[in-house]
């Protein structure tokens, strides 16, 4: 039998409720347990001690993931205006941090993660010692309206939120290689007589994969959503791939220079523009304002 509202109320616990959450948004407890940073057993008993604390079934569970029950989805509300007091009341805490010290999350691209980012961050600790970084370089975006990361580095301007956002700059997508093989290639006036090295099918619906399936259709030498393997690949002399523009100079890599055939076709390469953003309760905090005053200085163009 379903326990009093009262009895609900006075044993809810945050730790469970925000597991529930996971896996409510993930649809499975593995996917949950990833996000998380939990192990799958860890929670499968934070759920069977919330259900048995309210006296009610929240999911159903089976091979097909784990799906919200009626009670589950009536929770759901009342569980992410908590998320959302708990995200504040750790923003004003923060608050009245003295100095830059503790934890920042950083979520980046993995591209810019890897190459940029990290390579930089000696130069971070050197100014802040006591400030530690959890750098997530995973494709996915982390939801900084429900306190996933403190700061993000995004290819585009987010929408909706309490968020504030500053565009650090233009990054262009050129077809690029490894200096003998652009040479040997000389101006490109058909995209099928190179190699090409492409974006995994599960990223089709980004620009440099639209730009590629466009004008290079021919079976590519090599497919992978590794932005890290499509460069290693194309530093080796694999073939060419699209790079920012950036990592031109730092990875010795050669732009392609087109044939009046392709003109056009370079014309429509994709620019994307870099944004630095973070939740507005938390822009303030001192080590979250190190680090964002930081990586506006080694982003934005001189």
């Amino acid at each position: 039998m379903a326990k009093s509202a009262h009895a609900r109320g006075e044993r809810l616990d945050w730790d469970l409720l925000r597991v529930f959450l996971g896996v409510a948004r993930a649809g499975r407890l593995v996917a949950a347990a990833d996000r998380l940073g939990l192990d799958v057993s860890t929670v499968s008993r934070r759920l069977d001690r919330l259900e048995h604390e309210l006296g009610m079934a929240l999911f159903e569970r089976g091979a097909g993931g784990a799906i919200l029950t009626a009670a589950g989805e009536r929770l759901m509300p009342a569980a992410e205006e908590m998320e959302h007091a708990v995200g504040s009341l750790s923003a004003a805490l923060d608050a009245v941090e003295a100095e830059a010290e503790g934890v920042v999350r950083l979520s980046a691209p993995p591209g810019v993660a890897e190459c940029f980012v990290a390579p930089a961050l000696s130069r971070f600790h050197a100014d802040h010692p006591k400030v530690r970084l959890d750098l997530d370089a995973s494709v996915g975006y982390a939801d900084l309206t429900r306190h996933e990361a403190d700061l993000a580095l995004r290819l585009s301007r987010p929408e909706r939120g309490d968020l504030v956002a500053q565009r650090l700059m233009d990054v262009r997508s050129v077809p690029a290689g490894k200096p003998a093989y652009v040479t040997e290639l000389g101006p490109l006036n058909r995209a099928n007589d190179a190699r090409w090295i492409v974006w995994g099918h599960d990223l089709a619906h980004i620009p440099d994969a639209r730009w590629l399936a466009k004008h290079a259709g021919a079976p590519p030498v090599l497919r992978t959503s590794s932005f890290s393997s499509q460069l290693a690949a194309a530093v080796g002399g694999l073939g060419l791939f699209l790079a920012p523009e950036p990592f031109l100079e730092r990875f010795e890599l050669a732009p392609v220079r087109p044939g009046r055939a392709l003109k056009e076709a370079w014309a429509e390469l994709p620019v994307a523009e870099l944004w630095l953003v973070g939740h507005v309760a938390l822009r303030r905090v001192p080590r979250v304002a190190a680090l964002w005053e930081f990586l506006v200085r080694e982003f934005r163009p001189a």
